[in-house]
């Protein structure tokens, strides 16, 4: 008899979060959907309690942190590097100038003036001590790790969800297994074309949600400080980790569609875009 589906759908980490599980039980996916909620308390940067805030508050002090906080400032060095800087979770002070002050649900407001903001590089600001396990950040800098976490959180989540498994947060989805058909997990891309994975992460990144205002949205041109002009709303990207797809995803949506698919196809990755309102006729093909 073939294993039962099980789900959880709920939400966490500013997103709709979703886990399937093939013969691991109930059991599996409240343990992770406890560490999607362990993980939002650490890491949001709305609840002057949680670690990120204690190091967003250090003013530059070494600030001893807990191996999962120091994982993701690891990883968010990783995605600045990997995306020659367009990633950034330096970015937090733009986002807040920019209104984004306050969970998404509670209602944003745009500001009526808004000045160019300069977003350092993040290891200018950022230095990790692997033999203390701290980190000091400067003290005019603060950091934004929702994307990082997602993506990571997601690759880690998927060995615990078993060997049959999605575990989507948000947009960031990671797979493993034949799916309930034996012919691997189907997921849809932003274009409406879907792809088959036995293993690897499908990764969307856009601006057609997170909006307010007349023109405000989340994703910030690091070189510039404001949300960035793209001519992409969204982006999708297969690829073999979460993390990976979530930074190729968002550096493509920064960079718009002649430089993102230049991007993405220096990387050889699969990929979906669709243009902007106003930037196209009509949705890019899938590519290879």
């Amino acid at each position: 008899m073939s294993p039962e589906l099980q789900s959880r759908h709920f939400d966490a980490l500013g997103s709709t979060c979703e886990l399937l599980s093939l013969g691991s039980g109930q059991a599996a996916l409240e343990r992770c959907e406890r560490w999607v909620r362990d993980a939002e308390a650490r890491f949001t940067r709305f609840l002057p309690d949680s670690e990120l805030a204690g190091l967003n508050a250090g003013g530059g002090r070494y600030v001893p942190v807990s191996p999962e906080l120091f994982a993701m400032l690891e990883a968010a060095l990783w995605a600045f590097e990997e995306s020659s800087g367009l990633v950034n979770a330096a970015v937090l002070p733009a986002l807040v100038a920019a209104g984004y002050d306050r969970p998404f649900r509670l209602g944003l407001a745009e500001p009526a003036h808004l000045n160019p903001l300069p977003i350092p590089r993040l290891p200018d600001v950022l230095i990790l001590d692997q033999a203390t396990r701290s980190a000091a950040l400067a003290p005019a800098a603060a950091l934004d790790l929702g994307g990082i976490v997602k993506g990571a959180l997601a690759d880690i989540l998927i060995d615990e969800l078993g060997e049959n498994a999605v575990c989507n947060l948000g947009g960031d989805l990671r797979v493993r297994g034949a799916g309930p058909d034996g012919d691997g997990w189907h997921i849809g891309l932003c274009d409406h074309s879907a792809v088959a994975l036995t293993d690897g992460a499908v990764c969307t990144s856009g601006v057609t949600r997170r909006r307010w205002g007349q023109s405000m949205h989340h994703l910030i041109d690091p070189g510039t400080g404001m949300p960035a002009r793209t001519d992409l709303a969204e982006v999708s990207v297969v690829t073999d980790s979460a993390l990976r797809g979530e930074v190729y995803a968002k550096s493509a949506m920064l960079l718009g569609a002649a430089a993102g698919i230049a991007f993405l196809e220096a990387r050889g990755v699969h990929y979906a875009l669709v243009p902007a309102v106003g930037a196209g006729d009509g949705i890019l093909p899938a590519a290879a």
